[in-house]
């Protein structure tokens, strides 16, 4: 059965003074969960725990991120993890560190019927 994807949310997360990469991410992952509320699966009747949840983590050392460690993250759903490059490395100039800035993209899919649904016209 084909997937619909009904969620999409953005997330930024850091690690100011430890340069970790995973740190980020996961922070990242935990700010885009904090910005959804998902009342459509109990409404609809669906189980959360059907839905594919897909995660893009974006940083400047992907290889640096332990997807595991992010995938844990998620509490519901049938979590994968994709690390890529993007977000920010930011250097102070006045000190020897490294600030991570981590980007994170979560999509939840679900196996619906094309014809499933309807919109219907808004109610005046």
């Amino acid at each position: 059965m084909p997937e619909k994807r009904l969620i999409l949310e953005m997330g930024t997360g850091n690690d100011l003074l430890g340069g970790d990469y995973t740190k980020a991410a996961c922070r990242a992952v935990q700010d885009a969960l904090h910005h959804s509320v998902m009342p459509l699966f109990r409404t609809l009747g669906y189980d959360t725990q059907d839905m594919r949840v897909q995660v893009t983590i974006g940083v400047q050392r992907p290889e640096l991120v332990d997807a595991e460690v992010v995938r844990a993250e998620l509490p519901r759903g049938r979590p994968e993890v994709k690390v890529v490059f993007g977000g920010l490395d930011v250097r102070p100039p006045e000190q020897d560190m490294l600030h991570v800035v981590a980007t994170a993209a979560i999509e939840a899919w679900l196996p619906i019927e094309s014809d499933a649904w309807r919109l219907m016209p808004a109610r005046e």
